[in-house]
């Protein structure tokens, strides 16, 4: 970012414009004249035509220079402007508002190669206030730049480049193009969305829009705090770093405590029902292997009883082994069984829904896919943005 600032910087002292908007239209003879009453010109600096005492404005048309660039700056042409046509850019602007404004104009370009950069560009202020003129817009910028102001600079080469290289020629509108590009390539862009109505959007402390709405615009590259504000509603704050180059797409929702609470079990609500599902499974296998046990101990008892007393014959031994058995494997399952079940009731309670507050961000659920390129800081390619 550094050697980015410096080439800016550079490329602004080399190349400053010295575009003067002109504010009369005259023949060769009565510029020559004009030049020769005035005397001997600064070297470097030509005299602008059409000053505030001069010929008053015949129409609102503005100037396009021709002089190629000096070693320090580009000076303002004194050429004849064509007449045929009113140019928009000069379209409705009173001639005293343009005397004006051509004075201010001048003002500047002395404080911009003098370096006063603070007070040319207060200069150039106040004259767009009286004429939105290309030529002013650059010269602006060229003043913004040395003072480290690359999205205002962004800005007014933009409103500079408004109606093509005509208010400016062909060769300071490249000019334009260029920083343009570089300066985008610098920094980042955001687009940000809101639907909510009354909420007031605001990035980095400062207020952006009203919603429902949409801003778009560049930002330099870093982090960023954008936060989106309603009465009765939890604000919604969406900070992020931004990298040179990256386009980034933000749609701020709103959401009340109420949209935020939601609902979670402990376990899934079917594990404590497999529990008592269980235990009450493995009873009924106990009162199953209980019923065998009883069959066979009355079947011992019966065949004691009809011999009146002999010994155990291997049929009766077997009958008492089985039913010993298949009693003490009931007990064993209507104790497994029972544990069971009184463990499933407990995690049936312990599993009720229980209340908890969301993050605002993570409440939107729809998947987004953001593909923005990425240039800028020796990085060149395509990035991607998956949020679910």
């Amino acid at each position: 970012m550094n050697r980015s600032r410096v080439a800016l910087t550079v490329m602004a002292s080399l190349l400053v414009l010295w575009s003067v908007p002109a504010d009369a239209q005259r023949t060769t003879s009565q510029r020559a004249s004009k030049q020769r009453s005035r005397g001997k010109l600064r070297p470097g600096v030509q005299q602008p035509v059409g000053s505030p005492d001069s010929t008053p404005l015949a129409s609102p048309d503005a100037p396009v220079s021709t002089e190629p660039p000096s070693a320090g700056a580009l000076r303002p042409s004194d050429s004849a402007l064509s007449s045929t046509g009113e140019r928009p850019w000069a379209k409705g602007v009173a001639k005293q508002q343009q005397e004006a404004a051509i004075a201010l104009f001048e003002s500047g370009n002395g404080l911009l190669k003098e370096s006063i950069f603070i007070k040319a560009v207060e200069n150039y202020r106040k004259a767009l206030a009286l004429w939105d003129h290309p030529g002013i817009h650059y010269n602006l910028a060229l003043a913004l730049m040395n003072l480290d102001q690359p999205i205002e600079v962004h800005e007014h080469l933009v409103a500079a480049m408004a109606y093509g290289p005509e208010p400016l020629e062909k060769e300071k509108f490249e000019y334009a193009r260029g920083y343009k590009t570089l300066i985008e390539k610098q920094l980042a862009r955001v687009e940000i969305a809101c639907d909510s109505p009354g909420a007031v959007v605001t990035m980095d402390g400062q207020k952006l829009f009203e919603a429902p709405g949409r801003y778009t615009g560049l930002v330099r590259p870093g982090a960023h705090s954008i936060i989106a504000t309603r009465e009765g509603y939890v604000p919604s704050d969406m900070s992020r770093t931004i990298l040179p180059g990256e386009t980034a797409k933000l749609d701020l929702k709103l959401y009340t405590n109420e949209d935020l609470i939601q609902y979670r079990r402990r376990w899934p609500a079917a594990t404590p029902w497999l529990m008592v599902g269980a235990g009450l499974a493995v009873a009924a296998g106990g009162g199953w292997l209980h019923v065998q046990a009883r069959d066979n101990l009355e079947a011992f008892d019966t065949g004691i009883t009809e011999c009146g007393g002999c010994n155990l014959n291997p049929a009766l031994q077997g009958s008492l082994s089985r039913g010993n058995t298949f009693q003490n494997l009931a007990i064993g399952g209507y104790a497994v069984g029972g544990a069971a079940l009184v463990t499933g009731a407990v995690l049936v309670y312990l599993n009720q829904p229980q209340p908890f507050r969301v993050d605002p961000n993570q409440k939107q659920q729809l998947e987004v896919v953001s593909i923005s390129p990425l240039l800028g800081g020796g990085t060149r390619g395509v990035q991607a943005l998956f949020r679910f």
